[in-house]
């Protein structure tokens, strides 16, 4: 049984503010969850109905658990389909000196959509990409709709926000920066480096003026289409998810 109090936290965490202040997330779903458990990122509580908890109970070992109704999760959902499961996670805290520059770093300058982020995030996962690193207008990693898109991928690519022209003109920094544009050497041309940056722009206003001199190689994705009526642009986590794997392959 879940306290009205209890309710009333849990749905505060749907929001920015709260978090922040609060220092925590929510993660929904099985996907999430059995990624969530099997990683070193400490889960304050956990909420899952009598059965997932029944099939889970090796994972469920080391961690807090309240068993609840399906009804009671609809009530503390931040989804409009309510999971199985739920847990609130103490969110973990990185800075630019928790950036190794001597690997593949992915710049994300502006990006404000939840569900771009989350997708990019799980992107860079699955192309090995450790490290994001996020412009301060970027919207935050732990929205709902973020982690819900990731698929769990959260708990394996690191996170950074930072001033971007502060960061990208670090010392540190040992790669090419390398921006994507409408106009730029095709990015099938490109012979990369371990240690690049790739910095993808905001939805519609691409790069910023601030960032975009910090770039030393505009690069865009060819249009392939021979229709004088063609999309204007790539969706960004698209965009991301060619130029990654153009930097793999």
């Amino acid at each position: 049984m879940i306290s009205k109090n209890k309710i009333s936290e849990l749905k505060k965490l749907s929001q920015k503010k709260f978090r922040e202040e609060r220092g925590l997330f929510v993660v929904e779903g099985t996907k999430s969850m059995c990624d969530l458990l099997a990683s070193s990122l400490p889960v304050e509580e956990l909420f899952a109905t009598e059965a997932w908890t029944e099939a889970h109970r090796t994972e469920l070992s080391h961690v807090p658990f309240t068993v609840v109704t399906p009804a009671e999760l609809e009530r503390i959902t931040a989804l409009s389909t309510p999971q199985a499961v739920l847990a609130v996670v103490r969110t973990p805290h990185f800075t630019p000196a928790d950036l190794d520059f001597g690997d593949a770093l992915l710049v994300l300058d502006g990006i404000r959509d939840p569900g771009n982020l989350g997708t990019i995030l799980r992107t860079a996962d699955w192309f090995g990409f450790r490290q994001v690193l996020c412009s301060e207008e970027c919207v935050e990693w732990t929205n709902p709709k973020t982690v819900q898109a990731t698929m769990g991928s959260f708990t394996r690519v690191k996170v950074v926000y930072a001033n971007l022209p502060e960061c990208l003109s670090q010392p540190q920094v040992q790669g090419r920066i390398f921006g994507t544009f409408m106009q730029g050497e095709p990015i099938q041309n490109i012979d990369f480096q371990k240690n690049d940056i790739l910095v993808i722009g905001n939805e519609g206003k691409g790069i910023s003026p601030e960032v975009a001199q910090c770039v030393q190689q505009r690069v865009s994705v060819p249009l392939a289409s021979a229709n004088p009526s063609h999309a204007e642009s790539l969706n960004a986590s698209i965009a991301a998810a060619i130029v990654m794997y153009e930097f793999r392959r």
